[in-house]
């Protein structure tokens, strides 16, 4: 298996060194140079089987020979040890025809751990056997931080450099990411929004005297190993509603497009999934784009769901790269277009991305409704994010094909916006009670380059 850039400059990578690198050299994403497709009788073979078993038949394809089956297999044993439900990712109904996916149960309460405790594992084996050092950088909104700070503190071979916008996180967010006490994590609160702290990563990544010097490696969803491990939760709830007998659709609350993009991937491996539904906030340049074309950011706007307050969406270049027929030099040309102001998609690559998406909007009253009907009507606590995404997938609902929310975090991760929509303070879980109580540890830093590079050579261990 061989991994292209969509830039169409980069170097073929296998599994690994796409996985180890991170963000291609020309500036692109790698996706896989070819997806491998399921055969009807190979999907209904995942009905009833353990989540564990399903992601080893989903994932097995795509990592080559990086590892033997009986290392992938204790891989994926060891990343979803410490989750807090036996059936990892479950169902619940929500209405006639609509289900939620829960995906809060892993160690940090965010969809993000499903891919990162991945994905930490991964790293974990792959740097024992080649004896190296890497430093991890990333940038968050608010929860993959946490998730990757939870995955790779206290690894001997890995130091870890998480972004996030100061002040512009929820304390649970902010405090799961400052309270570890090993000296291999690093929160580092900069001055600015999220898409400041993804595009100052992005800026080490392209220096590469940095880049290299300090063996830098990428853990955010331009990772495409996250992209992956993110495959497999699709096929088991889908798989579960009557796959591959039947369609499902699904609702994924998004800003960064990593998440939806997954569920494009598990079509494209030939899982029978109707329509995947863009739900967006305030922050809502996806929904704008999906709807008119228009690729323009207009500033990032502050919500009571904060892990989607962006406007540059990095996945969704890996979405341009299938609709403009995986021209490297058109998504090129898109991406310089975006650096000056914006760009417009082409008629036939919006056709392209309206044959698999649709797209909805929903502001900071609607949230909130919903997260009080809900609770009323089901008894379920959303958080913001996964009320966002309830309320568009009720527009698109449609009478024969099961539709399936994913509900992205845990409603204690954003405790004060879901008591002041329902009136109820969700507690944390007994495992993170104290959470409160333990003592922080992060590093203002300013929106610059150049600071936040000196930080990291002066932190790593030598």
């Amino acid at each position: 298996m061989k991994y292209v850039s969509t830039r169409g400059q980069a170097p073929e990578l296998t599994f690994e060194q796409a996985m180890l690198t991170g963000l291609a050299r020309d500036g692109g994403l790698y996706v896989p140079a070819e997806i491998p497709v399921m055969g009807h009788a190979d999907i209904a073979a995942l009905a009833g089987l353990p989540y564990e078993e399903v992601a080893f038949r989903i994932m097995r394809p795509f990592i080559g020979d990086t590892f033997t089956d009986e290392e992938f297999q204790g891989i994926i044993e060891r990343a979803y040890a410490g989750f807090g439900h036996a059936a990892r990712a479950p169902l619940v109904q929500l209405d006639q025809g609509h289900f939620l996916l829960e995906l809060f149960h892993g160690p940090t309460l965010a969809f993000k751990d499903f891919a990162m405790q991945m994905i930490g594992q991964m790293f974990q084996a792959a740097l024992a056997r080649s004896g190296n050092r890497v430093t991890i950088v990333g940038a968050t909104s608010g929860d993959t931080g946490s998730a990757a700070i939870e995955a790779f503190k206290g690894l001997e071979a890995v130091d870890v450099f998480i972004l996030y916008p100061h002040g512009r996180v929820s304390e649970v967010q902010r405090r799961q990411m400052t309270t570890p006490p090993e000296a291999n994590v690093h929160a580092l609160a900069i001055e600015g929004h999220f898409d400041d702290a993804q595009a100052r990563v992005k800026d080490m990544f392209n220096d590469f005297e940095f880049r290299d010097g300090v063996r830098l490696a990428g853990v955010n969803s331009i990772n495409w190993a996250r992209v992956l491990a993110q495959v497999v939760y699709y096929f088991t709830s889908a798989v579960a509603l009557g796959s591959p007998h039947r369609k499902v659709s699904f609702t994924v609350p998004t800003g960064n497009f990593g998440d939806i993009f997954a569920g494009y991937i598990a079509k494209r491996m030939g899982l029978p999934i109707d329509r995947l539904v863009v739900a967006t906030n305030l922050n809502d340049i996806l929904h704008r784009c999906l709807t008119s074309a228009d690729y323009t950011p207009d500033g990032v706007i502050p919500s009571i769901s904060p892990s989607m307050d962006i406007q540059v969406s990095s996945n969704f270049e890996r979405a341009l790269f299938d609709a403009y027929g995986r021209d490297g030099a058109a998504v090129a040309q898109l991406m310089d277009e975006l650096k000056a102001g914006g760009f417009r998609v082409s008629q036939g690559a919006q056709q392209a991305l309206r044959e698999h998406f649709d797209s909805g909007r929903c502001d900071e009253d609607q949230t909130r409704a919903t997260i009080r009907r809900l609770r009323a009507t089901t008894g379920e606590l959303l958080c913001p994010h996964s009320a966002v995404g309830v309320h568009v997938a009720e527009q698109h609902l449609h009478r024969d094909v099961p539709m399936v929310t994913l509900a992205t975090a845990h409603p204690a991760k954003f405790p004060d916006a879901v008591e002041a929509a329902s009136g109820i303070h969700p507690p944390l879980p007994p495992r993170m009670a104290d959470l409160y109580d333990r003592p922080e540890r992060l590093t203002p830093v300013p929106n610059d380059l150049q600071a936040i590079e000196t930080l990291i050579r002066e932190r790593i261990a030598p």
